[in-house]
């Protein structure tokens, strides 16, 4: 069968970088590009900025379609919309849309409900997979990724800039998800084996907000 058209998903973290290279190792799909939803100049929770995104599209190949937000809270329909005419207006050969989803929780169907009723199918690579399995995969895949955001409410704020390696799954508490898939932190990818290339970080202090710890810094491209 000819493989499907599929546009992953694209968050900076690490979650969305191991769905990429999962979907580059089957025959079933074909990426032809990535999304990402952003508010002001920067992926929410993530605090990624827009051109650090970009930076890492580049390393991929792969085009980025950048489909901006009103609010970090929309309206689910004002979500959705904005999600599915995004896709739709720069990239209307799609045929499936993949997600970097691990927790059963819900969150498939909420996909299904507004990406199949567009004609695409959903695809999850890493559903219902054990965390600690995948963070293990994380690092025997050299994805080398750093913690950008902490939410103080679920893990201490000194964890923020911290490089998610074996050492620190080991000194993680243990009511923490060791993907952080409850929210606790979020990631930046700086390298992956779907890179050509990688992102050189440079920490430029550390934002502390009310509940979210959020790494500030440079980067520059290494090819």
């Amino acid at each position: 069968m000819k493989p499907k058209k599929v546009i992953v998903s694209w968050s900076s973290g690490k979650d969305s970088t191991l769905t990429l290279l999962r979907l580059l190792e089957t025959p079933d799909y074909e990426v032809v590009g990535l999304y990402t939803t952003y508010v002001g100049d920067e992926v929410p929770f993530q605090a990624t900025p827009m051109a650090v995104v970009r930076a890492q599209a580049r390393l991929t190949g792969f085009p980025l379609i950048e489909i901006a937000l009103p609010e970090v809270f929309p309206p689910n329909a004002v979500y959705q919309a904005r999600v599915v005419d995004g896709i739709r207006q720069q990239m209307p050969d799609v045929e499936a849309v993949a997600f970097g989803d691990m927790f059963c929780n819900g969150i498939e169907a909420y996909r299904r409900r507004y990406i199949e009723p567009a004609g695409w199918s959903c695809v999850f690579p890493l559903l219902g997979e054990d965390s600690s399995q995948l963070a293990r995969e994380i690092l025997d895949r050299g994805i080398q990724t750093i913690l950008t955001t902490i939410d103080t409410s679920q893990l201490s704020g000194d964890y923020c800039g911290r490089w998610f390696d074996a050492e620190l799954l080991r000194q993680l508490p243990h009511t923490v998800d060791p993907c952080g898939e409850d929210g606790e932190f979020h990631t930046l990818v700086v390298s992956a084996p779907c890179f050509q290339g990688s992102l050189q970080l440079r920490p430029t202090g550390i934002e502390r907000q009310e509940r979210f710890h959020c790494l500030r810094y440079q980067i520059f491209t290494s090819d």
